[in-house]
């Protein structure tokens, strides 16, 4: 979907850290841990090599089988990963990332040629997905195949529309915008009919809602069915909490009510946390959203979320999301300041009692706010910045003991306190 394609540059480039001198209780052999230290604060940092975090592996898989045409095995291992409701580290689903590979030249032919502004009827524009409608006539009634297509018309439509101001989209972009939509409506509905329980292809259709706002459509109810597919995925969560809030299409009564509908329908994989990971998003983009949330409720959430998935990158995600995402909004809304302040306390207990590593990439995308619309041209400058953005908030933390002249060294068991 889109919001995967914005964010693919991020998601691609790993970690990197820097080495530095350390106290061997901090130090790790392994070749994917590095160190970062800051007066006094040492961490060990987690590097691209040996996880792959955002899936890149298949990212690069699912373009090497359309650049080599191999598409009747793209399809099968697409829909074998999206079977098994298999993701990578960081949520991404590996089918989704397959998707992405396989119609990525195509949609950055198409923005490369909108940056260089190609007159209209350049091939450049119509090359690529002309390409693509071939191989979908091809393999005609292959959900997957029909997907990947899709997609790619969803992508175009959006790079076509731009991130300006409705009024200030020229008549020729917002045509062709509405031209690739409705060709994407075209094509995924029957998807859906073929696989009607196929996350990806549940997903890709909701694509469809920014083009065409149906008044027959629920929104919550299309992505109740989506959560219902594969609960283990908090991705599908925070995109309906961004989605139902009133800017797109929904209410802050809605927003509330599906947190709540979620915490219950996923209660046996997330706890209360499906409450948490609804509001995730909608409260760090929107002020009264943030003002309304039920505090209580989220904290016990991430509570809940925490004791079922205590990996380190969940860990690096929820402490970046507290610490630093909603740390952006103080004083623009008292009563959101109120709810804000108690959540961004508990970036504390996490950092204190669960990290062990530093994941830079994830706290620079918490410095942005998750924007997934956001360009990446340096993967290495956007860790670095991460890595900064992380010291800084832990050290905050930890301001006393540093002062003191204590050291604090992160351990696989935590945090521990030393003297000089």
């Amino acid at each position: 979907m889109l919001n995967v394609a914005k964010s693919m540059p991020a998601l691609l480039s790993g970690f990197v850290a820097q080495r530095a001198n350390v106290p061997a209780v901090a130090r790790k052999d392994a070749v994917n841990r590095q160190q970062t230290t800051a007066d006094g604060l040492y961490i060990p940092v987690a590097t691209r090599a040996g996880d792959d975090p955002a899936g890149q592996n298949a990212f690069e898989r699912g373009r090497y089988l359309a650049r080599q045409e191999m598409w009747e095995e793209l399809s099968a291992e697409m829909g074998e990963a999206d079977a098994a409701r298999e993701a990578a580290a960081d949520g991404t689903p590996i089918a989704e990332l397959m998707a992405f590979g396989a119609r990525a030249d195509v949609v950055l032919a198409v923005e490369h040629a909108l940056s260089e502004n190609l007159p209209a009827h350049h091939p450049a524009f119509i090359e690529g997905i002309n390409e693509l409608e071939s191989v979908l006539r091809e393999y005609r009634g292959d959900p997957m195949i029909g997907a990947v297509v899709g997609l790619a018309h969803i992508d175009i439509a959006w790079a076509w529309r731009g991130t300006g101001l409705e009024d200030k989209i020229p008549p020729a972009h917002r045509e062709r915008c509405a031209a690739h939509f409705d060709r994407a409506g075209d094509i995924l509905p029957s998807c859906r009919n073929a696989l009607p329980e196929s996350p990806l292809v549940t997903s890709s259709n909701l694509g469809l809602l920014a083009g065409k706002r149906a008044p027959d459509i629920r929104v919550a109810d299309e992505y109740e069915h989506l959560i219902s597919l594969d609960p283990g995925n908090h991705r599908h969560m925070r995109a309906m909490g961004n989605h139902l809030l009133p800017r797109w299409f929904g209410s802050y009564d809605e927003l509330e009510l599906e947190a709540r509908r979620t915490a219950s329908l996923t209660h046996e994989t997330w706890g209360m946390g499906g409450y948490t990971w609804v509001q995730f998003d909608a409260i760090a983009l929107d002020e009264e959203a943030c003002a309304r949330v039920d505090v209580d409720f989220f904290l016990d959430g991430l509570r809940d979320i925490i004791r079922r998935r205590p990996d380190q990158m969940m860990v690096n995600l929820l402490a970046a999301y507290c610490l630093i995402t909603l740390e952006k909004g103080f004083g623009l809304n008292s009563d959101a300041d109120i709810a804000r302040d108690r959540i961004c306390e508990a970036g504390n207990w996490l950092i204190r009692d669960h990290l062990t590593e530093l994941h830079p990439l994830i706290w620079a995308h918490a410095a942005e706010g998750f924007n997934n619309s956001a360009r990446i041209t340096s993967p290495e400058r956007l860790a670095a910045r991460g890595r900064s953005a992380a010291m800084d908030a832990i050290a905050t933390l930890f301001l006393d003991e540093l002062q003191n002249g204590q050291q604090v060294v992160f351990t696989a068991s935590g945090p521990q306190i030393t003297v000089n």
